[in-house]
């Protein structure tokens, strides 16, 4: 048994392991001796495979071909009671394993249409085997893609000291249409050899697919949605890695934050920012954006100042505390890793040198925030601040600017014009105190403002590469769309600039136009404590957003309370980006859609899911 294949059965027994209990470990307040049997467990597992592998390699003849290897290795077993361990010897073990494996996929078979898609998208994989042929998940399904047989890999060396920004390597849109460089998760990760830890973020997870990328002796904190009950939580999942779940105040709301901290052996960190989850579907099938920059070590560390202005590193510290990640550290540290090149989250700021981090870290932490100081730093009125930071702000009154917003992504929120205004004034770089103390009535009876939702029509879905089957991870309901006073004057087509395929990025479009000349007004009290000094030096036409957010309440907050005293209400997690765009060369450039974006036409609708025979199962989802 070649190295890829010990490393596919030991997943697959991990995983099996894993799934014959509901949640694994519970760090926090989990029975000690629990832990202790998993990892005897596992260890026991780990240790027989790698004894039969050595006495298979000795004998000439009777041995496991390596296609019956690999097929045993991506097996996804059914949970058995762990009152019921093997006791028959690994090799029944693992044959029952790859039994259970093949009645479920022939159910499957049963169950759900075969799509022709082949599965190399994810690094520079090459497949000697059939793939297996599903539809694309829905949300809920994501993380269960299916475990790959194997790679090879391709190490990178290339570093990015200055920010590189770009799509994602999809099948059926490479080389792209447009000509750009892609990024494929093998190049965002570099090279697997030099990786000394790692701190990831998603929404849907494959625990089993992700591990394959990384030697096993890396440690890695896993930030993963919480279970319904919403408690934060700390968990071994496999050896060396650990899952942190944040607080969601009664389980409601999403950890939808997609991103990586990376350390290296040499001492560079990697910071990436992302609209992919990690498991393989996002990774192939479905376009996403990344933004990734690395950062040398500090020739000497600073010394914390608890009083630091709320830049980069600063709210990215912020981040890690809310999605639990100190007492995550904090673990590893004592039970196995003594030598994390990050000891404490407060270290981010303190050995890593960030001066060359030109981009502005916008995030929205789930929650209740109350008062101007906690309410600038998160959701849509960090956006404000950013805007005024970059020295972009529209003013008010007969000087002010328009400001056009094309908001591209995979979800519809439900919309009403107090809230689209609400968002646009902040993306003006504009206070809400300004309308904060106004009525609820007045405020209904406001015109939508100028935001273009981007969103594929049902026509473009299926005219991808996938079809219609691609569109499980995109979601727009009926009830939404047919709501009075809906703004369905306001949604435009999505469509690639890479190729036929489906988009996942979150991505915003912001530009703005002179409406009448005069004075800009002047700026509100809500000013101070940015933390981000003007950066611009050119005149800049507008901004780009890329991360997480889908352009819903849930994803940017909604504000209620007074201009005195305002408070911010956020269902999800969310991190992203903000940067200036020079001018509409620019914005064409980076844009992951084609601009402008096509109107709705007559007859046109935006693609429902749940309205697909393909995603019936999903629909109540």
């Amino acid at each position: 048994m070649d190295h890829y294949e010990d490393e596919d059965l030991a997943r697959a027994i991990a995983l099996s392991l894993q799934e014959s209990k509901p949640d694994v470990i519970d760090l926090v307040d989990s029975d000690e001796d629990e832990d202790a049997g998993f990892q005897a467990q596992l260890k026991q597992a780990l240790e027989a495979s790698k004894a039969e592998a050595s006495s298979r390699s000795r004998a000439p003849t009777g041995s496991a071909s390596r296609q019956d290897q690999k097929s045993q290795a991506q097996a996804q077993p059914q949970p058995q009671p762990q009152s019921q361990p093997p006791t028959t010897g690994m090799s029944a073990f693992l044959s029952e394993r790859a039994q259970l494996e093949k009645e479920r996929r022939e159910r499957q078979k049963r169950l759900r249409p075969e799509a022709a898609v082949e599965d190399r998208f994810v690094g520079d994989e090459e497949e000697d085997e059939e793939p297996e042929l599903k539809e694309p998940p829905a949300k809920s399904e994501r993380g269960k893609a299916p475990s790959r047989a194997g790679f090879a890999w391709v190490p990178t060396g290339e570093q990015f000291w200055n920010g590189e920004m770009r799509q994602t390597a999809t099948q059926g849109a490479e080389p792209r249409r447009d000509g750009r460089p892609s990024f494929r998760l093998t190049e965002v990760l570099g090279n697997r050899s030099e990786m000394a830890f790692a701190i990831m973020s998603s929404y849907s997870l494959d625990f089993a697919w992700i591990y394959q990328f990384f030697d096993p002796t890396v440690p890695v904190i896993m930030v993963a949605q919480p279970d319904a009950s919403g408690r934060a939580s700390l968990k071994n999942v496999l050896p060396n890695w650990i899952k942190a779940t944040p607080l969601l105040r009664g389980g409601r709301g999403c950890m939808h934050m997609k991103f990586m901290l990376l350390f290296y052996k040499t001492g560079r960190l990697r910071v990436v920012i992302s609209t992919g989850n990690l498991v393989a579907y996002d990774w192939r099938d479905m376009e996403n954006t990344v933004w990734l920059q690395d950062l040398p070590l500090r020739a000497k560390p600073i010394p914390h100042d608890p009083k630091a202005p709320q830049d980069f590193p600063t709210l990215m510290q912020g981040v890690l505390h809310s999605l639990n990640v100190q007492a995550a550290l904090r673990t590893m540290i004592i039970d196995n890793h003594p030598d994390l090149p990050l000891k404490s989250i407060e270290e981010l700021r303190t050995l890593w040198d960030w001066s060359n981090v030109k981009v502005h870290l916008v995030a929205s932490l789930a929650g209740r925030h109350e008062g101007w100081p906690n309410v600038i730093k998160t959701g849509h009125p960090r956006i404000m601040q950013v805007v005024r930071a970059m020295g972009l702000r529209t003013g008010k009154g007969m000087g002010a600017k328009e400001l056009v917003v094309e908001c591209q992504g995979s979800s519809i929120g439900t919309y009403t014009t107090q809230w689209m205004n609400e968002f646009h004034w902040s993306a003006r770089g504009e206070s809400a105190e300004d309308w904060l103390d106004e009525s609820k009535k007045r405020r209904e009876k406001l015109p939508y403002p100028p935001i273009k939702i981007v969103f594929p029509t049902k026509t473009t879905v299926q005219q991808s590469r996938l079809g219609e089957q691609g569109g499980g991870t995109l979601f727009c309901r009926r009830r939404q769309w047919a709501a009075k006073n809906f703004p369905r004057d306001r949604f435009h087509d999505s469509r690639s600039r890479g190729g036929p395929v489906l988009m996942h990025s979150k991505m915003m479009i912001a530009t703005k136009k002179e409406t009448s000349k005069g004075k800009q007004a002047q700026d509100s009290d809500t000013e101070d404590d940015s933390g981000d000094e003007v950066q611009v030096v050119e005149p800049a036409i507008g901004w780009a957003y890329v991360g997480s957010h889908n352009f819903t309440p849930s994803a940017w907050g909604t504000l209620s309370g007074s201009a005195f005293n305002p408070v911010l209400n956020i269902s999800n997690f969310e991190i992203g980006i903000i940067f200036p765009l020079r001018d509409k060369e620019h914005a064409d450039s980076i844009s992951c859609f084609e601009r402008p974006p096509r109107k709705y036409g007559p007859g046109d609708e935006p693609w429902m899911q749940e309205e697909s025979i393909y995603h019936q199962e999903n629909a109540a989802d």
